[in-house]
């Protein structure tokens, strides 16, 4: 398996595989309205709108497992997202990353590039994952690294 067989639900509902995103890098965040690092949306929205016609695709997946920072509905993510971030960049339903209830694109995302010390469990809301346009994961992210620390990274991959 590959990560373009995995399949995703949008914020709106639409079921499609990751495909969608073949040949181009991804920046894959699990994000919360209601955490300490809720103000990196500005930075990812700045990211994608940077590099978005260059090939980068920023993708939020909501997750309230941590401290229950994600506690309304997709259709109120939605709506904070765009009104408080301008966000354009895709959201997704939300999703778990962690326990048995793991989305399958977090298994495949945890397998792939281990946490610190070699964990795959993700601690914290905004952990993130660069993959390239291969579809490799290439490099996991600490939720308190902002996404302007990142940006190398892309360009590098661009």
């Amino acid at each position: 398996m590959n990560i373009y067989d995995i399949e995703v639900k949008d914020i709106d509902g639409k079921l499609f595989t990751m495909k969608k995103y073949e040949n181009r890098v991804i920046l894959i965040v699990n994000v919360a309205s209601k955490c300490g690092f809720t103000n990196q949306y500005e930075g990812l929205e700045e990211l994608n709108e940077k590099y978005f016609n260059k090939g980068l695709s920023v993708l939020g997946f909501p997750c309230n497992q941590f401290l229950s920072q994600e506690p309304g509905t997709e259709e109120n993510i939605k709506e904070f997202c765009s009104l408080t971030y301008g966000v354009k960049f895709d959201m997704f339903s939300k999703i778990d990353v962690n326990g048995e209830n793991t989305h399958p694109l977090y298994k495949y995302l945890k397998e792939n590039s281990k946490g610190v010390l070699g964990t795959e469990a993700i601690k914290w809301n905004f952990t993130k994952f660069l993959v390239d346009k291969n579809g490799n994961v290439v490099k996991r992210y600490a939720p308190s690294t902002k996404p302007s620390e990142i940006e190398k990274d892309i360009l590098d991959l661009l």
